[in-house]
């Protein structure tokens, strides 16, 4: 275990040594920042309170989209990015096995991920506060509907996080691997409209990702088992796939 920690701490100092790590968290600090100022300059009603801004906009339609390429982008380059530079024979010599390293570079994938959409909650809640107030409200601007949005919004990337993370291992090529993983993302919405209409498609990764999308204000917490089921047999699926072909391709 001391050893496997010691993996990703080096992963982790590996991937925030890039100059576009920070560019990541800058991007989204500008854009938190830039649309709150613009939702107040446009707002002709009443203004949202600190908690309604902060819930509105983690969702993936908006914010959340953003978030989801962003970890895309990074997740892309992980493991193909080795492969490219032929630093990765030099991990594979090392006294780690292959499962390890490889679920070595899952856990910052997610780690990251995960700190990205909790700084983005942070810049959130500091800016609505500072430009509608502090105050907090019940109902609807509840502590809970943030945690919900924060919730779907971390399971939601982690699939695409999952999914490039496979692509990454199968193609070895950080360009097509942020190809796929970006037009899976923008493509979402379309392939539901298009596919919703047939029965299968309740049994497809797309239809599945957005939680949100089955907690309306009458739902229960049987309404979500059904996609969330779909979506992590779709994860393991991923991780399955990624963990054999690592394990068992040639390293030339």
């Amino acid at each position: 275990m001391h050893n496997f920690g010691g993996l990703i701490v080096n992963e982790w100092l590996k991937l925030s040594k890039k100059r576009s790590f920070f560019i990541a968290y800058a991007v989204m600090l500008l854009t938190v920042i830039g649309f709150t100022f613009l939702i107040k300059q446009l707002s002709s009603e009443e203004l949202p309170s600190m908690l309604d801004f902060t819930a509105s906009i983690m969702t993936t339609n908006g914010v959340g989209q953003i978030i989801t390429i962003i970890a895309v982008i990074f997740t892309a380059g992980i493991v193909a990015k080795e492969h490219q530079l032929g630093t990765i024979k030099f991990l594979l010599i090392r006294a780690h096995g292959r499962s390890k390293i490889l679920a070595s570079k899952y856990v910052v994938a997610i780690l990251f991920t995960v700190s990205l959409i909790i700084f983005t909650i942070a810049v959130a809640l500091a800016a609505s506060g500072a430009v509608f107030g502090f105050e907090t409200a019940s109902g609807d601007g509840s502590w809970l509907l943030v945690a919900k949005g924060i919730l779907f919004q971390t399971i939601y990337t982690l699939i695409y996080v999952s999914l490039t993370f496979m692509f990454g291992i199968l193609t070895r090529s950080t360009g097509a691997t942020i190809g796929i993983g970006m037009t899976a993302v923008l493509l979402e919405g379309l392939i539901q409209m298009l596919l919703s209409r047939y029965a299968f498609s309740k049994y497809l990764l797309f239809m599945n990702t957005d939680l949100s999308l089955f907690a309306g204000a009458n739902s229960t917490i049987k309404d979500l088992v059904f996609p969330s089921a779909i979506s992590a047999i779709y994860v393991c699926l991923f991780l399955a796939v990624s963990f054999v072909t690592f394990k068992k391709r040639d390293i030339a």
